[in-house]
């Protein structure tokens, strides 16, 4: 029998995680932290609550590895980074601008002009990020690095087939792929879905999202752990109407959960870590200090915290 069969047999639960999604969001900023409250003494701040925090600026450009030593240096031993991949890498729009200066000179990139995602380029992103990831893995601080496909990454247009070259780049690491299109779901798709995960031993991210049927919704009802390993949740709220309308990142996850839906959440990370070795549950809901606020009320709930710390206005 195997580790895995021989946990699920013993009624071994995973390891909870719980984080939020950026530790430096504006809303954070004025609602969550303490006032005045120096930039470079946020992330222990934050590190004193929280076990774990998805790397959120990894998206838009490269770290730089100082900066990772540093975010290493400030946080405590076990504390874990996820990292977004730079959004050339999940088909998404980018610019020049978005990209490390050597790459554009190599590939003679205008800044403002959309660059054309190759499996050339691609090489080089990854090898951009190398750095940053063997600092954060050294130091014992890297988990899971989390693929955002584009809701346009879609059945009728892709195959999931054009993941392998990046799954290959990223052998060694535990790569969380987030679907943003749901028809790879759908009962045609889920079946070749699901077992393209488990080829590939991808980390299949599930969702809390808004109960609507539009194709950038993935439903919540689904649980998948494709690899025992880690299972991942990300939050994203449940208003339908700002999720679908919203201009920008804090109105499109603009939610507070309610103690109930916290509630429903314990539950549906204590069944997902009745499959895996680890489960990564992140707030996405970024407006104001809602994020932060719910996943310390989720920690309650766990029972990994016995009350709550007091908001930040009644420190003062």
């Amino acid at each position: 029998m195997n580790y895995f069969a021989s946990r699920k047999l013993l009624g071994v639960a995973g390891k909870i995680l719980v984080g939020t999604a950026s530790w430096s969001d504006p809303g954070f900023i004025r609602d969550w932290f303490p006032a005045a409250l120096p930039a470079a003494e946020r992330l222990p701040w934050y590190a004193e609550h929280f076990a774990m925090v998805e790397l959120n600026s990894s998206f838009y450009a490269v770290p730089e590895a100082a900066q990772a030593q540093r975010w290493c240096d400030v946080t405590p031993p076990a504390f874990l980074f996820n990292v977004k991949l730079h959004q050339l890498l999940s088909f998404h729009a980018a610019t020049g601008k978005m990209l490390p200066s050597a790459i554009r000179r190599r590939f003679n990139l205008d800044l403002a002009a959309k660059v054309s995602r190759t499996r050339e380029l691609e090489d080089e992103v990854v090898a951009a990020f190398a750095p940053t990831l063997e600092t954060l893995e050294r130091a014992g601080k890297l988990g899971a690095l989390l693929l955002q496909l584009s809701p346009a990454f879609s059945p009728a247009k892709h195959s999931l087939r054009e993941l392998e070259h990046l799954r290959a780049l990223l052998g060694r690491y535990q790569l969380a792929v987030e679907l943003r299109n749901r028809h790879w779901i759908d009962e045609e798709n889920l079946a070749r879905t699901t077992e393209f995960f488990r080829e590939q031993r991808l980390i299949f991210v599930n969702v809390d999202a808004p109960s609507t049927d539009h194709f950038t919704a993935m439903p919540s009802e689904l649980n998948m752990v494709s690899t025992p390993i880690a299972a991942y949740l990300r939050l994203h709220g449940r208003d339908p109407r700002a999720y679908l309308t919203g201009k920008t990142v804090a109105s499109r996850f603009n939610y507070d959960y309610s103690d109930d839906e916290i509630a429903e959440i314990a539950e549906r990370s204590r069944r997902l870590a009745a499959e895996a070795q680890q489960v990564h549950i992140i707030f996405n809901n970024n407006a104001r200090d809602y994020a932060p606020r719910a996943a310390l009320r989720l920690r309650k709930a766990l029972g990994q915290l016995t009350q709550l710390p007091p908001r930040t206005g009644e420190l003062f």
